[in-house]
């Protein structure tokens, strides 16, 4: 970064200044100072006609002046809430204003006084609705933003002297001047202290007072400057600061400053720290204010030492672009110009900023002719560079505990081309068009990529050559041979004299080290050529377009031009090479070397743009711009501070370009003098581009002579033969049309076109160059032979310009008026309008060749029945039947088959069953079975699935789906039999025959499927009846189990015996049915697959419980059979006289002996009516019933 001081404001009466705050929002800042001095200034930029004036570069007024005269003592501290315009400020005598903005001026809002007490600190957290005030002698309040006391303390050990929110309003540091911080909560609850490592002074004190506590909270609007770094700063007077990632990090950044600290603030983004205080010389006599830049990691920035006594405060400007310094009774003005990453090539500028809802960084690719942007995230980007087409990004891998990084080829779109990764941190990075270099302090690396066109075609073998990469320590001395080997390690060893900056061609690789030596590498072997000796430590090294001059700017900002080429001849007679041109410059912080003149480079002086050919200067030009390219005369920048200041709107206002003093010169020669002076001006000044400006000239006057033989002097082939062409042209109006498009005035070619009445040169015209739109205003205002066809390709043409960018509504409108069925049927397909798509299946013809591609289309989206009209629709039959196979269609797929006399279809199916049942996956085959129509092959697995799960004792509830699932499905089957029989009837006129033919083709299969067909729902009665029993059990409802107990008697053969007659057993002694519990215990201890021990338990318990009771029910309810009229008991489950079953209901599990019940749809079991009337399924099937 580089840091100059650029403006400086008065303070009247000579009264000191002690603080100073800025409103990064509205750009107020307030000062206050001794006497009660208190001021709001506000700067703003001067209108300017010239709008490439902007940022720091433009003249700044003082809008706002305005004296507030509250108080009578030194004001010690001023706070703005800038979500709600106020400003709060505090004295040395307890007094508190907070100030409001109204109609153009701050005004007296409240006002607190606290006698005889020195207000130290204040701080309003992040939505500006508490504000924290520290006394020194201990005293804490916490107020809102109406003016409402939350609480108060008083910390009566402790002598305060800063304080500070966390970024989420929950914390509340306090600082002290014993260097002790302490941590509460917004509640004003103790908490901890925090972990200080940094205040020992190394001396006979002990302690250092804590100066300031600055947590960076602005990363809801602007991000994090990197992934986990520090943001809670604490300064102490000795120079010592400890950078915390939060107040629980125990390893913070620690540093010495070595100066006596006033103040410290982060900037708008959290990336610099400033911090500013006063350093002593080596006799500790006389200080010198200075302000001292470090990054979150503690990496030292930049120094800037400024004038005066005292420097008490600072504040950073909206956008970090200016730090606001406090010096004796002076404001001073301090221009930034951040190291922004960034590159520009092609047109193209990249750079990164941060988003607060990514943890990663996003690089932005602009393109500033079109004004189109490509957004890319990388993680932990921390160099780029870039050369011709292609640029380069070095980025960290975010994965813990790994130190890889990896260098990036991209394209202009951002689109990754090639990647390597190595083993240090690129700290520097460089490219050429063949190579990428990076660099750490210690070592260098060099990658020979390929070019585009290499990278995009494969080798013959099929491999892609990776290119050669070399490694070398930076204290290696390689002869050319070597370095093939990658030792990172070795690369990365500790050396005392680091590299510091790094410069490539495609001749020589260029490094400077911390000594000021330079090493010289030739290219592409590596070998080194020779060392050059400085008496600056560079900063920034970049070589010119045949690298024989190298631009040197060092640390200050002070530029030097080193000759590479020079020889020169020592006092003893030794020659060597290197000598630096008696060229100084000071306060640059930018320079670009022109890339068709090896003497001519532009370098950015503060806010001045200077242009020089050699060493003789041209008139400087203001400008704050980062430089891009210079080149054919002009000098391209963009104003990148102010795209970072919302970097996801960019105009191509921002990027400007600056003629150089020759071009200016011949461009006004020919406006004034003519043609003949222009070229003896050009012919002393010698450029292509003048050349180019010349013949261009020269065209517009039709002067062909003059502009041929400027075309040949700027060495311009296609004007040359353009000069040619118009000489063969006879029409005076046809040259000026030519020559009107070849300047791109397209409108007046035209003009003079219809003019002549050639409405056909007119439409070649803009077809020549794209505008499709003119070309079918033409089209439609005339009615000559061959315009529908025109139209069309018209229509085409922009409909391809709208797919091109995924627009595809509008594409699609000019597709069906250019009637282009295929790239219609694209477009509807990428836009997901398969509407469209099928309504176009219909419009088009039988065996149309768009067909097959329409239902492939289908396919990929899993729309079978479209995909099989289309393929049916060209033919393709076999195609139809293999998609209904592919997307598991399989009933679509054996109708297709039947229709179309396929009988492949059957022997597919069976074996991709058998697929799926050897690899275990039983359900997708049934699933396979329903949807072939194949219900009874799925019923007989899912009856295997049951059976299986009921041996295993699973739970019962997932053992009674099975049994519905199969039962259902066998219900389809008896409905599937019947219906495939009906259509084949009313065909043959049969329907009674054909109907019995079900009937007995049902029965004939059936032989060997009773089990599963005539007892479909034994297995799902038997486990809904025991899990019903249960659940009654459970409930309470003793009577209701015992009846659905009674009923498990009947399933012995699917449940195990041991499980119905235990739980018979057990519900029968819970209603003293002694009866049923004395014939349950007789069941079990006849059980053959008990064991004797098991017997004998059964026995024991019988004799147990009936030696004290009769095995009699206690309580018997009878009821009238419903066919001979006998009393029964109402347990029964049929009538003992007449054998009469009587049928069961499924809610409650009573026997129904009544002739009015409900009936199942589906499943066809009964219940109750007033049991069933409140449910909405069927408690067995679970069929809706509402």
């Amino acid at each position: 970064m580089f840091v100059y001081l650029s403006k400086k404001i008065a303070i009247p009466n000579n009264i000191r200044v002690q603080c100073v705050s800025c409103n990064r929002v509205d750009g107020y800042i307030a000062c206050g100072g001794d006497d009660g001095l208190l001021k709001v200034l506000k700067l703003e930029a001067q209108s300017s006609n010239d709008s490439t004036l902007r940022g720091v570069a433009a003249a700044s007024n003082l809008t706002m002046n305005q004296a507030l005269d509250s108080h009578k003592g030194r004001i010690t501290v001023v706070s703005w809430n800038e979500r709600h315009q106020r400003l709060t400020t505090g004295d040395e005598k307890g007094l508190i204003v907070v100030w409001l903005l109204l109609k153009g001026s701050w005004y007296e809002e409240m006002i607190n006084t606290r006698s005889k007490e020195v207000v130290r600190a204040m701080k309003w957290n992040w939505d500006g609705q508490k504000i924290c005030i520290a006394y020194e002698q201990g005293g804490v309040i916490v107020g809102s933003v109406e003016g409402n006391r939350i609480w108060g303390k008083d910390l009566k050990t402790i002598q305060l002297t800063a304080v500070e929110w966390s970024p989420d309003g929950r914390l509340l540091l306090f600082g002290s001047s014993s260097g002790e911080v302490v941590v509460y909560d917004t509640n004003g609850n103790f908490l901890s202290k925090l972990l200080i490592l940094c205040a020992n002074t190394g001396t006979l004190e002990d302690t250092a007072k804590v100066v300031v506590i600055d947590w960076y909270n602005d990363h809801y609007t602007f991000g994090y400057f990197e992934q986990n770094c520090p943001t809670l700063a604490i300064c102490f007077d000795n120079g010592r600061c400890q950078f915390m990632r939060s107040e629980l990090d125990n390893e913070p950044v620690l540093l010495d400053t070595r100066i006596h600290i006033t103040w410290a603030q982060w900037n708008h983004n959290g990336s610099v720290i400033a911090i500013v205080g006063s350093a002593h010389d080596s006799t500790g006599k006389e200080s010198s204010n200075v302000v001292h830049f470090y990054s979150p990691f503690g990496e030292h920035l930049r120094a800037l030492k400024v004038p005066g006594k005292e420097l008490s405060s600072c504040t950073w400007e909206r956008g970090s672009l200016r730090l606001v310094l406090a010096i004796d009774s002076f404001i001073y003005f301090a221009n930034i110009h951040a190291e922004h990453k960034w590159c520009y090539f092609a047109d193209t500028v990249v750079y990164t900023f941060s988003k607060p809802s990514r943890p990663d960084k996003c690089v932005v690719f602009w393109n500033t002719k079109t004004n189109e942007k490509y957004v890319k995230y990388f993680s932990n980007v921390l160099s780029l560079a870039s050369y011709g087409d292609l640029c380069c990004l070095t980025t960290m891998s975010d994965e813990a505990n790994t130190k890889q990084f990896g260098v990036i080829l991209c394209n202009s779109i951002g689109s990754p081309i090639d990647c390597k990764y190595i083993g240090f941190t690129p700290t520097y990075l460089a490219m050429t068009a063949t190579h990428v270099a990076a660099a750490t302090y210690t070592g260098f690396y060099v990658w020979h990529f390929k070019n585009i066109k290499q990278l995009a075609t494969l080798e013959v073998t099929g491999k892609r050559k990776t290119g050669s990469e070399k490694l070398y320590h930076v204290d290696d001395v390689p002869s050319g041979a070597g370095g093939d080997i990658l030792d990172f390690s070795r690369a990365s060893a500790p050396t005392d004299d680091p590299l510091r900056a790094l410069a490539l061609s495609d001749k020589m690789l260029i490094i400077g080290r911390a000594s000021g030596i330079l090493h010289q590498y030739s290219m592409p072997s590596l070998s080194l050529v020779r060392k050059h000796r400085l008496q600056n430590v560079p900063h920034h090294l970049t070589l010119n377009s045949n690298s024989s001059l190298l631009a040197i700017i060092d640390a200050s900002g002070l530029m030097m031009i080193f000759n590479l080429e020079a020889k020169v001849t020592s006092s003893d007679g030794q020659d060597s090479y290197g000598e630096l041109l008696q060229f100084e410059r000071k306060d640059v912080w930018d320079i670009k070397w022109a890339e068709d003149n090896a003497e001519m480079f532009a370098f950015m002086e503060k806010t001045k743009l200077h242009i020089y050919r050699g060493i003789e200067p041209e008139e400087p030009i203001v400008s704050n711009g980062n430089l891009c390219q210079f080149k054919n005369l002009e000098v391209k920048s963009v104003f990148l501070d102010e795209v970072l200041m919302d970097p996801e709107k960019t105009t191509v206002q921002n990027v400007d370009i600056k003629e150089v003093k020759s071009l200016r010169d011949a461009r006004h020669l020919l406006e004034t003098s003519g043609i003949d002076e222009a070229l003896k001006f050009i012919e002393l000044n010698q450029h292509p581009r003048l050349w180019q400006l010349l013949a261009e000239h020269s065209l517009e006057k039709l002067n062909l002579k003059v502009a041929q033989h400027s075309f040949v002097r700027a060495k311009s082939y296609g004007g040359i033969l353009f000069v040619k062409r118009l000489a063969n042209l006879q029409n005076e109006d046809m040259k000026r049309s030519e020559i009107a498009s070849y300047f791109s005035r397209f409108d007046e070619a035209e003009k003079i076109y219809l003019e002549m009445d050639r409405k056909d040169l007119a439409v070649g015209l803009r077809k020549k160059i794209g505008d499709w739109y003119r070309v079918i205003q033409l089209l439609k205002s005339t009615s000559s032979a061959g315009a529908d066809h025109l139209l069309e390709e018209a229509y085409n043409a922009i409909g391809d310009f709208h797919a091109d960018r995924q627009e595809w509504h509008p594409a699609i409108q000019n597709y069906v008026l250019g009637r282009n069925q295929e790239r219609l049927s694209k477009c509807y397909y990428m836009s997901d309008n398969y509407k469209g798509l099928k309504e176009m299946t219909d419009f088009l013809p039988e065996n149309h060749s768009l067909l097959p591609e329409i239902a492939e289309m289908f396919v990929t989206v899993g729309m079978c029945q479209e995909a099989v009209d289309a393929y049916l629709k060209c033919n393709q039959v076999q195609q139809a039947v293999d998609t209904c196979i592919r997307l598991n269609q399989w009933s679509t797929a054996i109708d297709l088959s039947k229709k179309h006399n396929i009988k492949e279809i059957d022997t597919n199916l069976v074996k991709y069953a058998e697929v799926l049942l050897q690899s275990k996956k039983i359900f997708n085959a049934v699933e396979l079975y329903r949807k072939a129509n194949h219900f009874l092959e799925a019923a007989k697995l899912l009856f295997q699935v049951a059976e299986t799960e009921a041996l295993k004792q699973m739970l019962p509830l997932r053992v009674k789906k099975l049994y519905v699932l199969s039962a259902l499905l066998v219900e389809q089957y008896h409905e599937h039999v019947k219906h495939a029989q009906v259509p084949k009837a009313k065909k043959r006129g049969v329907e009674t025959s054909s109907a019995l033919a079900g009937l007995l083709e049902e029965d004939s299969r059936a032989i060997s499927d009773t089990k599963i067909i005539d007892n479909a729902w034994r297995g799902a009665e038997a486990y809904h009846f025991y899990t019903l029993s249960q659940r009654q059990l459970y409930e309470g409802h003793m009577e209701l189990a015992v009846r659905t107990a009674l009923r498990l008697r009947e399933y012995d053969d699917i449940i195990d015996p041991i499980r119905i007659y235990s739980l018979l057993g057990l519900v029968g002694a819970s209603v003293h049915a002694f009866s049923i519990l004395s014939k349950a215990l007789s069941k079990l201890e006849s059980i053959p697959t008990l064991s004797q021990e098991q017997k004998k338990q059964y026995e024991e318990l019988a004799l147990e419980i009936f030696t004290k009771n009769s095995p009699k029910d206690s309580k018997v309810n009878k009821v009238d059979c419903l066919s001979c009229g006998a009393a029964i008991p109402d347990t029964c489950t049929s009538c003992p006289e007449c054998e009469t079953k009587f049928p069961v209901c499924i809610v409650s599990g009573r026997s129904i002996f009544i002739n009015q019940f409900w009936m199942c749809p589906t499943c066809k079991h009964r219940a109750y009516e007033k049991e069933i009337v409140n449910r909405r399924n069927c408690p067995l099937c679970h069929t809706n019933i509402q």
